[in-house]
């Protein structure tokens, strides 16, 4: 099931670039949460082709629509399914992809594997399939801020091309963030990352870049040893998203660098709580969340589809050239900074469930042995009782035994 993701917080997206339309179907959000079709508009439209002129110009209004799973404004605990429709498909602009494969695309790679692909726009792997992914960060974020209030995730652009901000992780504003279209909230840098974009699109070419994502307010214990650790299915969720090549956590690969002395994060109790003196861990240690802010960075690629001309073979094996044609952004990462904020609601709002449900099975075994406890004692001064009956505890000696 490539297209499903989650354990308790469950999502399925589905659709084609160039088909009637995309959408998301989540299963285990909680009753009682309200939830309209604005609300997933507002990120919807942060992720929209034609938003600026650094981004494709395919004009979507991409507007949601929820067919299921919500009445009255509120949540029914039930699976939520959303749709946006497809309208300004193109596919006569890649008839030539139907019988080429665009280098570094994944052209060649789905029919290897498939034996058939939809050649129009890229079809699933499209990253119009990230709308769905979009639509449901903001059911998962609604589940965070019910069971933990005040949490927040912001990703921003650090790095486009050659051209890196720099940002205060600790004093990073959304505001900052969104006040220009690439959302770098360095704005002198930002200036020059427009520039850059604008560059490569001229040239026929494309850059890519790195996006740095902050989770501030997250609780303690979230994530689970050996293979779901926290950072693991971030890092899974972060790779899963079209055009990623990388991805590091807290010190990350500069760590290396680094002796266990220096590198170590210090304990000590603050307000309170165990806090760390420094954050080299990136807010996850063992696998677990520690309550400091989750810290990492992601890296994308350069937009394979570009307008020059470039060497690929035909689905019959001839050599031959292609210049892309269709509508592609040259930068890929002021778009997606709402896709990787969505893939950490994602993320955290299963893993809180788990956590949540974990808690509330290690409380009821407690309860029911606090309450074998007590029918042993009774059953151990003779009364045996009710209580103890109920646990098998009563007089054993003599009668008509079973």
């Amino acid at each position: 099931m490539s297209s499903s993701t989650g354990q308790l917080f469950r999502i399925a997206t589905w659709g084609e670039s160039h088909g009637g339309g995309v959408g998301v179907v989540i299963d285990g959000c909680l009753p009682q949460l309200d939830l309209t079709e604005a609300d997933i508009q507002k990120e919807l439209d942060r992720r929209r082709p034609g938003q600026s002129d650094i981004v494709t110009p395919r004009k979507e209004a991409d507007r949601c629509e929820i067919l299921s799973g919500v009445f009255q404004g509120k949540t029914l605990g039930t699976p939520i399914a959303i749709l946006v429709r497809n309208e300004d498909a193109r596919p006569e602009a890649y008839s030539e992809m139907e019988t080429t494969f665009r280098p570094s695309h994944a052209d060649f790679t789905y029919q290897a594997k498939y034996g058939i692909r939809n050649w129009q726009g890229g079809g699933r792997a499209s990253a119009r399939e990230t709308i769905g992914r979009v639509a449901a960060g903001v059911v998962a974020r609604k589940v965070l801020e019910a069971l933990h209030p005040g949490i927040d995730a912001l990703a921003w652009v650090s790095r486009v091309h050659q051209i890196e901000a720099q940002v205060d992780v600790a004093s990073v504003t959304r505001e900052a963030i969104e006040a220009n279209a690439v959302r770098c909230p360095d704005a002198a840098t930002a200036e020059k990352m427009i520039v850059r974009i604008k560059e490569a699109r001229s040239n026929g070419d494309s850059v890519g870049g790195l996006i740095e994502c902050v989770v501030r307010n997250c609780p303690p214990g979230l994530g689970e040893p050996a293979f779901d650790k926290l950072e693991a299915d971030l890092a899974k969720a972060m790779l899963s998203l079209p055009a990623t090549k990388g991805f590091e956590i807290g010190s990350g690969f500069e760590g290396t660098k680094l002796t266990g002395l220096e590198h170590n994060d210090a304990f000590e109790m603050r307000e309170g709580r165990t806090r760390t003196t420094t954050n080299r861990s990136g807010g996850i240690q063992g696998g677990i969340s520690n309550g400091e802010d989750i810290t990492f960075r992601v890296a994308f690629k350069p937009t394979a589809t570009i307008a020059s001309a470039q060497q690929t073979v035909t689905a019959s094996g001839e050599n031959t050239e292609l210049a892309a044609r269709g509508r592609h952004d040259p930068c890929v990462i002021p778009r997606a900074v709402p896709i990787v904020e969505a893939m950490v609601w994602l993320v955290l709002a299963d893993h809180a469930l788990r956590q949540r449900a974990q808690s509330r099975s290690s409380q009821a075994n407690c309860a029911i042995q606090r309450q074998s406890d007590e029918g042993l004692l009774t059953a151990g001064r003779g009364g045996g009782g009710e209580q103890g009956a109920a646990f098998g505890l009563g007089d054993r000696g003599g009668g008509g035994g079973a």
